[in-house]
């Protein structure tokens, strides 16, 4: 079925009643920006005279960050520090819209924080404050008793991982969710890492991108052709048994495969010509968008291509940002429509 300006508009309105738990990495997205116009007498280095300071939501909060945007139930599952940058984040979440009921705070790790420093709006620097070990046993065990209660209280549409191998995702928590998962038929989404890239079992649709598929399957010459593309997803489909692979391929757009009726199907969709801003944060939405189009029963091609469009809107802007719902269906409805 071709995308129509009436199905669009039916998508979007089921945005709004759409619940999405995320589970994974949140971060806090710290900026200074400024201006440069000198180089450092101490060092080769430029020199960014301050105009502002910003922190935003990044990481699995910022998938949260986009799902509200499109209007969707946020509901944030993960673990932050005891720190300052931790109350930061919850705040954020809370004045954003954002249900932080499965957020637990551990006295045992830091807030993950990247801080980015831009001059006349390039990004100069960036420092990260983060730990990549593993919860803590109590922790891990707090972690899943709020999920569990969260997936048998609340009606949630789809469960999104979003992992950044920073330690709140492991094996052992992606068993027990897609258990619980299956049992309540939840569709289960994946943006995955390396560290737990073969551990997603019995997931619906698995994004990674070029880079990830080429060291998670160990293919080092793996290429965005179309032919590759598919041996490689087929792969992973088996590895994972999961149901689709949609792989982000940067300016050549996106690949999806899927299996209809017992007939392999696949994609490969270019990339529209954007004014290229800063690619921070678009796997972030295209998992979104993708997850809400699956959740709400959009044929596989039509999730890829409107999760494409997304993650190129969002390039147009500087620093880490949620898709805008509006411009998306006003360039949904001029791009992908007859």
């Amino acid at each position: 079925m071709k995308l129509t300006k009436e199905i669009l508009s039916v998508l979007f309105e089921d945005f709004n009643n759409k619940k999405a738990l995320i589970i994974g990495d949140v971060m806090l997205d710290a900026y200074i920006w400024g201006k440069v116009d000198r180089i450092s007498p101490e060092a080769p280095v430029p020199v960014v005279t301050v105009l502002k300071r910003e922190e935003r939501l990044g990481g699995a909060a910022n998938v949260g960050m986009n799902i509200r945007a499109l209007g969707a139930k946020a509901i944030m599952c993960s673990v932050v520090g005891t720190d300052e940058k931790g109350r930061v984040l919850k705040a954020l979440m809370h004045n954003n819209g954002l249900d932080e009921s499965g957020i637990i705070e551990s006295p045992h790790r830091p807030t993950t924080t990247k801080f980015r420093i831009l001059g006349n709006n390039t990004q100069m620097l960036r420092v990260d404050e983060e730990t990549s070990q593993p919860l803590e046993e109590e922790i891990f065990h707090e972690l899943c008793s709020r999920i569990d209660r969260i997936l048998k209280t609340e009606n949630v549409d789809v469960i999104i991982f979003q992992d950044y191998d920073k330690g709140v995702i492991t094996p052992d928590l992606i068993r027990f969710v897609t258990e619980i998962a299956t049992e309540l038929g939840i569709p289960v989404t994946v943006d995955p890492k390396k560290r737990n890239f073969l551990s997603y079992q019995n997931t619906t649709l698995v994004k990674p991108n070029l880079a990830e598929m080429k060291e998670g399957l160990e293919w080092p010459d793996l290429s965005a052709e179309k032919t590759m593309l598919e041996l490689a997803a087929k792969k992973l489909a088996e590895k994972l048994q999961a149901s689709m692979i949609m792989n982000t391929l940067s300016e050549k757009g996106v690949f999806i495969w899927w299996k209809e009726d017992d007939a392999e199907k696949s994609v490969l969709i270019d990339a529209h010509r954007r004014n290229i801003a800063d690619v921070s944060g678009a796997g972030d939405t295209v998992i979104s968008v993708a997850s809400l189009c699956l959740s709400a029963g959009l044929n596989p091609d039509d999730v890829a291509r409107l999760a494409n469009l997304a993650g190129g809107l969002v390039c147009e802007e500087a620093g880490v940002v949620p898709v805008n719902k509006q411009k998306l269906w006003e360039e949904a409805v001029r791009i992908l429509t007859p």
